[in-house]
Formats: structure tokens, sequence, C-alpha cells
């Protein structure tokens, strides 16, 4: 009996070692170099070992978790908002940057500059509670489609990120978004989506402040910019939001570029710094830097000089999205 329950417990023990957390993962380079750094970090007795606690991983959300071609998700949000809103403002119709919106003049769009598009956001994410802001979110998520793919935006996430997300957790990590997104954008649906809580969202954000509305406590967006998460912005809101410095850090574009110097250049324990390049034109897109979403260009060179691991979504991943 005791031998037998011997046997079942090694039979138990090795079949789980030899499962594979990264099915979605072909065996290259870039998952060795990922799978090698948590045994590192995680390994009682090795000189890189990390206590839970500091066990911190940040990852970008556009083109890090999700696509962000031929547009931002968050940018279609918008545009579909402005025509829903357009029977309240005729005046649009000869205003820019939404007259280029209601007549589909993406270049026209293009030429408003950062300037337009943060006249778009403003407009188009404020004046209403974050109750109300969140409702919308949620239902424009469950009927929106992606024009290329025709499936819900939150179907077209990366599967092996999701599985390099659980592995992670699993080796005592906590993870972390940082994005150049709106944080009250995200917060509704990434738990459901990543497993990632609503508390551990960085992005950015507008102001918010406290009303009485019929004898309810509200919170009301409005159209000012409080802070913007991204390039320069994510060290610092990573600081504000966490309060340690993480050790894992992934990003896809040069708008992380600053996010992975700050988690990899600190010295100490083993550090692993990770971009998505994304070179699949059959199954997702491909692009770097030449593109008006999702540059990579600058964190690229910086790539190779930081020793930093760069994953070839052709090369490094079985498939793209869940089937």
């Amino acid at each position: 009996m005791i031998i037998a329950l011997g046997a079942a417990l090694v039979h138990a023990t090795s079949a789980f070692a030899q499962s594979d957390p990264l099915p979605s993962w072909n065996d290259t380079a870039s998952k060795a170099a990922i799978v090698s750094f948590v045994e590192k970090v995680t390994g009682q007795g090795s000189p890189d070992f990390v206590s839970e606690t500091e066990r911190i991983a940040v990852f970008d959300n556009d083109g890090t978790l999700w696509v962000e071609h031929p547009m931002y998700t968050q940018l279609a949000f918008a545009l579909d908002r402005v025509k829903a809103l357009a029977p309240q403002h005729p005046e649009w119709k000869e205003t820019q940057p939404f007259k280029a919106v209601l007549e589909g003049d993406m270049k026209a769009l293009a030429a408003s500059g950062e300037k337009g598009l943060v006249e778009l956001i403003m407009t188009t994410h404020a004046g209403m509670t974050s109750s109300d802001f969140q409702k919308i979110v949620t239902d424009w998520l469950a009927s929106a489609r992606d024009p290329k793919f025709k499936r819900p935006y939150t179907e077209l996430v990366y599967q092996p990120m999701v599985e390099l997300l659980a592995y992670l957790r699993a080796n005592g990590f906590k993870t972390f978004i940082a994005s150049g997104g709106g944080i009250e954008f995200m917060r509704p649906w990434v738990e459901k989506v990543y497993g990632v809580p609503p508390e551990q969202v960085i992005g950015s954000s507008i102001k918010t402040e406290f009303r009485m509305q019929d004898d309810t406590p509200t919170l009301f967006r409005l159209p000012e910019v409080n802070f913007i998460d991204d390039k320069a912005g994510k060290p610092v809101g990573i600081n504000q939001q966490i309060g340690r410095r993480p050790i894992a850090a992934f990003g896809n574009s040069d708008g992380d570029l600053q996010m992975l110097q700050w988690t990899t250049m600190a010295g100490g324990p083993a550090r692993l710094g990770v971009l998505i390049h994304h070179t699949d034109s059959d199954r997702e897109y491909a692009y770097d830097r030449d593109t008006e979403f999702g540059r990579l260009d600058k964190a690229l060179d910086a790539a190779s000089i930081a020793g930093w691991t760069v994953v070839d979504m052709k090369a490094d991943w079985k498939q793209v999205f869940k089937d």
C-alpha cells in the first residue's frame, strides 16, 4: 500500500513537472529566458531569490496584452461615442476634430494631432459619473467588433500573454497593468479577461470630483487631464501606486521604454525586460518603427544594449488568440 502510494506520488510529481505552463509559446530562446528568470527569482537558495512581497511584474496593455491596430481600442470607443453624441451637437458637423470623425476622414483626424485626440477624449469621456462611464464602456465592449477579426475586442487578447500572467501569479508574483490607456476604461473588464483586479491597474486619467446628486454620493468626471501614464509618466505612475520597483516589465513600444529602464537598470537581483515585437502579418499585424500606433523604434534599439528579451510573435508564439 505504501509502495503504491509512493509510486502514485512520484508519477503525479513527474506529470506536474512535465506540464507546460506556457503551452501557446514555442520552445524558443524567448520562452527559455522567461522561465529561467522565474526559476532564478523563486528558487530557494538561488543567489537571485526574491521574496514574494518584491515579486512585482508590470505589463503595458495596448499591443502587449491585446490588439492595438488599426487603432487603439479606446480611440475606436471615442470615435463611436462621437457618432452617438452627434445628434446633440449639430455644431460638430463644422468643427474639427469632430467633423473628421463624422465624415470618416482619418487623415484630417490625424492632422489634428495630440491636441485633437485629447479634445475627443475629454468630450466623450467626461460630463458623467464614474458609474455611468463604466456602464457605457461595458455596453460598448459587449457590442463592438474589431474591423479585421470581427470579434469582440476582449476576445482579441494574446493567449500567450494570458498564460504568462497566470504563470507569474502561480509563482508568487503580483501582476499590474501600467498602460497609457484610460484607467477607468480598463478597470471594468481586466479582471475577467486577464485576472488582474481593478486596484492593480495603472493608467491615464481625467480629473474627478465628489458630488451629491439627488442625495447620492458620486464621482463626477471632468474634462481635464489628471495624469498621462505614458513614456516617462509610467515609472512615476508605478511608483505612486505600487511603491515598489518592479523586477519584470513587459511592453511593446517606445511608450514603454522608460518603464523597462526603470525596472531593469536598478541593479540587485535578476530583472527581466521584455518587448513584444509584432512580426506576424498573417495572424495579427507586422509593424515596428513606421507606425502611428505602437511605434517600436528607440526601445528596439535599446533592447540589444540593455539585454531585454524581444519576443518575435511569428516565431515565438504557437497561437496569437484563444480559439
